[in-house]
């Protein structure tokens, strides 16, 4: 059963891999809608992340505020600067943990 799941599991990944090479042939613009998802899409995820990371934050405790303020100071400052989202966010949650694990104990 474990070996059939896994069989499944492959084949669905392997063809959802191959469906926009099925869908959009070389001869073919991609269609606006795809442009328009792959252009505002990824903001708006990261923007709903951002609000769902700091719904439950005490600002009035600095053991929780001052951590998420730096982290965030980080992330935005590299990002302007860098332009690269990993860097960023991982320097982001890089300063967080460091910050939640050796400064505010």
């Amino acid at each position: 059963m474990i070996i059939l799941s896994i069989g499944v599991m492959a084949i669905v990944t392997y063809l959802l891999r191959l469906a926009p090479f099925i869908l959009f042939a070389k001869h073919q613009s991609t269609p606006k809608w795809i442009v328009y998802l792959g252009k505002y899409l990824p903001p708006a995820v990261m923007g709903m992340l951002i609000i769902y990371s700091l719904k439950n934050i005490n600002l009035f405790k600095a053991d929780q505020s001052i951590p998420i303020a730096v982290a965030i100071f980080i992330t935005v400052i590299l990002h302007l600067w860098k332009r690269n989202n990993l860097i960023s966010i991982l320097s982001g949650t890089l300063a967080y943990m460091l910050m939640i694990q050796f400064v505010f104990m």
